[in-house]
């Protein structure tokens, strides 16, 4: 506990330095599993789909309901 302590005091007294932060986010950034390009058309093909599919069902059901809501209270 007392080196977390002291590594947060330490961070606080430092202030904010641009230089770090981006050093920082490079650093985290170089860690990133990137995907391929083949894998990010597929899977961005899949949620065009599933999107499309959904948005499918909803317009079904809403005119099912709207149709049904016609006959009873039209």
């Amino acid at each position: 506990m007392a080196k977390k302590d002291e590594a947060e005091t330490e961070e606080k007294q430092a202030g904010f330095s641009a230089v770090k932060f981006l050093q920082g986010t490079k650093e985290e950034l170089d860690k990133v599993v990137w995907p391929s390009r083949q894998q990010l058309i597929s899977e961005s093909a899949a949620v065009i789909l599933m999107v499309i599919l959904s948005a499918l069902l909803i317009y079904l059901v809403d005119n099912f309901f709207g149709w049904g809501s016609a006959k009873v209270f039209g």
